[in-house]
């Protein structure tokens, strides 16, 4: 029901010329969200080649598999986020849950990679590091198409809530029925 009252007052809005202005398509969805989650794949395998535990004996702290167990969860969270999102695009939250979950992934991998230049191979090291940011073009995307998501959504908002201040102020002038029979 609610839908119905919403869908009504915006098209009596877009009636009016007080149209909500449109997100760049869907932030090219098909394509960027792909770009995106396939740059983040290239790093599961590398990943994979990371061995904190070996690294101990080289006097690397314990905290190091921790970090990189973190990393493999994040690049797991981000896949799963990136999907919904896909799925989803109009959704601000699955939109926002993207963008964290790249963010924490960078930071995770950053910190990390400081123990693979150190303790293993500093090419690896630069090869994580390469990959990440090679999905930074992305992330500003993602960034911009948040940001435009949102202001689209406050402009809806507020095209609904005049609309019910519209709505609110005509039944407020409608004359009240006199009752029948003195009643």
């Amino acid at each position: 029901m609610k839908l119905v009252i919403v869908c009504f007052l915006l098209c009596g809005a877009v009636m009016r010329g007080q149209a909500p202005t449109s997100v760049t398509s869907a932030w090219d969805n098909a394509t960027r969200i792909g770009d995106l989650s396939a740059r983040a794949a290239r790093l599961k395998p590398l990943l994979e080649q990371v061995a904190p535990r070996e690294w101990i004996a080289k006097g690397a702290p314990e905290a190091y598999i921790a970090q990189w167990q973190d990393a493999r969860n994040e690049l797991e969270y981000l896949t799963a986020a990136a999907n919904l999102f896909a799925k989803q695009p109009e959704r601000l939250t699955a939109a926002l849950d993207t963008l964290f979950r790249m963010q924490a992934l960078e930071w995770r991998l950053e910190s990390l990679v400081e123990g693979v230049r150190k303790y293993q191979n500093p090419a690896l090291g630069d090869l994580l590091m390469g990959v990440m940011r090679s999905n930074s073009a992305n992330r500003d995307g993602l960034r911009e198409y948040i940001t435009d998501l949102a202001t689209q959504k406050e402009q809806e908002f507020r095209i609904v809530e005049q609309e019910a201040q519209r709505g609110r102020g005509e039944i407020n002038r409608t004359p009240a029925r006199a009752p029948k029979n003195g009643k």
